[in-house]
């Protein structure tokens, strides 16, 4: 199965982009993620999706969104955002939140709705690094306006960066211990036992293990389709451009006979008044 055959199913973990989408399918599991993060109640959930796909346009830019969950005024989608030894600068979160609030907008708004139909927007990152370098626990953002004191746009957008990477103990007690379970799978309290027990749970599934290799599959070949589709258009920018530099050739060949003939009848045409000068005399 391509490249997707060597995974040690045994070593991966709560951070693991697929692990984590399935462990948090769970309606109950993920309402108590939520509120452990969140530091409040955010009520009944109606469902829970996995690996959400949205797409803008039909040649538009498609995400896939690792959780993706709403209540009654709330949606919700949960990101674990891995470095994966790549910069801060390429993984763009400011920029990818934004995009992802704009999708989810436009997911949930029907045509012809009311603006005033849009949900809260809360996009959370769960991260396993100091997303922003400043050394705090959770890094939260809204609109607000410049002037002092700000005041908030209420636009029901908010932004959550949860620097998991954070070890200091001046936060709550049940998110430091999410923290822990994060970075070393250390269980504290009943949450983290819970998850814990759900990724060793996922880990000898044979269903679970068939899922994943499933959509590695899928997605290495939708790379290589992405790829496919590059090296086309990249054949086919060449023949143009081929096309392109043959025309150009063509239509200076015969720029260059149409000067030789206008030469040409230039020097006929001498030769005749030359003539016609001669007869005068004459």
């Amino acid at each position: 199965m391509k490249n997707a055959g060597n995974i040690d199913f045994e070593k991966q973990t709560f951070t693991d982009r697929i692990m984590f989408a399935k462990v948090m399918e769970d309606k109950e599991r993920c309402r108590r993620v939520l509120e452990c993060l969140l530091g409040c109640s955010v009520g009944v959930l109606n469902e829970v999706v996995s690996e959400r796909q949205l797409l803008q346009t039909e040649d538009g830019k498609m995400i896939r969104l690792d959780i993706y969950t709403y209540g009654e005024e709330s949606v919700y989608d949960i990101e674990m955002q891995n470095k994966n030894n790549k910069s801060l600068e390429f993984l763009q979160l400011p920029k990818r939140s934004r995009f992802y609030q704009s999708l989810i907008d436009e997911d949930f708004l029907r045509n012809g709705e009311s603006y005033k139909n849009l949900p809260e927007n809360n996009v959370i990152f769960i991260c396993t690094f100091d997303p922003f370098g400043r050394g705090l626990p959770v890094y939260e953002f809204e609109n607000r306006t410049n002037e002092i004191p700000p005041k908030p746009l209420n636009d029901g957008c908010r932004i959550y960066f949860f620097n998991c990477a954070y070890e200091g103990t001046d936060i709550p007690k049940q998110l430091k211990n999410f923290y822990d379970f994060v970075r070393t799978e250390s269980v504290n309290d009943a949450l983290t036992e819970d998850l814990k027990k759900a990724v060793e749970d996922k880990r000898m599934s044979y269903i679970y293990r068939s899922d994943y290799l499933r959509q590695i599959e899928d997605r290495i070949d939708a790379k290589d389709e992405g790829r496919e589709e590059e090296r086309e258009k990249t054949e086919e920018q060449r023949k143009r451009a081929e096309a392109a530099e043959k025309n150009a050739e063509e239509a200076n060949k015969r720029a260059e006979e149409a000067n030789k003939r206008a030469e040409e009848l230039e020097a006929q045409v001498k030769e005749l008044m030359k003539e016609l000068k001669h007869l005068k005399k004459n």
